[in-house]
């Protein structure tokens, strides 16, 4: 595995600082916010100076229960190839659920949610893993993610199901600590025995990350200072194997320049700790098993009972439905909850005209819509369709306000929103008709 050193993730707030900052060897963007025929300027500067890119999926869905989508496979090959990254990572998650499989509509989480540890789970994730080997011109790296809930019925731990993933497809492991000391706080699971089980000569690189905890929950914000706990268990890591790449990632709530450095050369030191005390070198990356050793397909039965199980626990999350039997339901009300508040902040960052029209009135007026209107497709849409709800509904309640909305949405939508109120249907059909004479 190529040796990648110290990085930061590169987010256009920081570019700036990022090109400024000493020591970094590599930076990890974003692939769905970059357009590979338009890449950013700072991006383009960095790789002139050799500064290896990373790019990092966030939307394939590897762990949901249908085939990763051919366009967001292509998608992501581009842009592998157009940076010349020497490869690209991806979430053990599932992101969308419902379609044809489990006969329910299609909905999105809008946020990287965590499948059942079982036979079934792992059997569809490792063919939908070699799907994407297959489609992508570099190596792949799945990452472990945070999860706020446990799955009933789990079967294996995660260092067990890693490892079982790892050594039927040859896939690198991107193991981000900040998401193991999240699972400690949430689900109760040891870092230190998840490290153990990993196999760790799989490891491509590693995230760092801060968070904060709230009434016994840990949220993975990105937003905030890494804590102790986590850069422990950085380095505790690094006793065990030393890291290709570290990375610190931070998605808002950017600090200075100084406090940034800062966490760099936190990470830098914690790494040099855990090799002082006696690391050794990972040996080669595993062969991807043969298809024979990696074990049948997933059959369509298996892929339904996970299409079944992942719509049910999705329509409890973003569409009001019961929760499933098994969950714990304050854990998902607390997941429910951080959905629909991480929609409102998205949607804000897409159409930022938004919170600028409906001044404070904008997050409660999301949050009401979101409880009944699930996201059906990407943030932009979402915010269209919040749009023309408040319109049909002759809201805001200010008229110039609504003015402007009505603009905005006409700019990127097409004809104004009809009112539900009959009356107002009327009256503008009748406008129609007598404009047209």
């Amino acid at each position: 595995m190529e040796r990648l050193g110290t990085g930061i993730g590169w987010r256009p707030e920081i570019a700036d600082v990022v090109e400024r900052m000493p020591g970094i060897d590599w930076v990890e963007a974003v692939a769905e916010n970059l357009c590979p025929g338009h890449l950013p300027e700072s991006l383009l500067r960095l790789r002139e100076r050799g500064v290896t890119v990373v790019p990092h999926g966030v939307s394939l869905g590897l762990g949901g229960a249908e085939r990763p989508d051919a366009g967001r496979l292509a998608a992501l090959a581009e842009r592998a190839q157009v940076l010349g990254s020497p490869l690209v990572t991806e979430h053990i998650a599932f992101v969308r659920a419902g379609g044809p499989l489990s006969a329910s509509p299609r909905l999105e989480a809008g946020h990287l949610l965590p499948v059942p540890r079982t036979r079934d789970a792992l059997d569809v994730l490792c063919e939908n893993v070699r799907v994407a080997q297959d489609a992508l011109p570099v190596p792949l790296a799945v990452e472990n993610i945070a999860a706020l809930f446990s799955w009933p019925g789990e079967e294996m731990t995660e260092g067990q199901f890693l490892y079982e993933l790892a050594d039927r497809t040859g896939v690198r492991l991107l193991i981000d600590v900040a998401n193991l000391h999240t699972n400690h706080v949430n689900r109760g699971e040891d870092p230190a025995e998840a490290l153990r089980e990993l196999p760790l000569e799989a490891l491509a690189y590693v995230h760092v990350a801060g968070g904060f905890e709230r009434d016994g929950v840990w949220h993975d914000s990105h937003a905030h200072p890494v804590p102790g706990p986590v850069l422990d268990i950085l380095t505790d890591l690094a006793s065990r194997v030393a890291p290709p790449g570290v990375l610190l990632e931070r998605d808002e709530n950017f600090p200075g320049e100084a406090e940034l450095r800062g966490e760099v050369e936190a990470i830098r030191a914690a790494v040099e700790k855990g090799r002082a005390s006696g690391a050794v070198l990972a040996g080669p990356a595993p062969a991807p098993a043969s298809r024979e050793e990696a074990g049948s397909p997933a059959t369509d039965a298996v892929r339904q009972r996970l299409a079944l199980a992942q719509s049910a626990l999705l329509s409890a999350l973003v569409a009001g439905a019961p929760v499933p039997e098994g969950f714990d339901r304050v854990r998902l009300g607390v997941q429910a909850r951080a959905l629909a508040g991480k929609r409102a902040d998205v949607v804000a960052k897409v159409a930022p005209e938004l919170p600028v029209i409906l001044g404070t009135g904008y997050r409660p007026a999301f949050l009401a819509y979101a409880q009944g209107h699930p996201m059906t497709g990407g943030y932009r849409r979402d915010a269209l369709e919040f749009a023309e709800r408040l319109l049909r509904d002759d809201r805001p309640r200010d008229a110039r306000a609504r003015r402007e909305l009505r603009q905005w949405w006409l700019e990127r939508s097409g004809p104004v929103p009809l009112p539900e109120r009959p009356g107002a249907r009327w009256a503008r059909a009748t406008r129609r008709v007598l404009l047209r004479r």
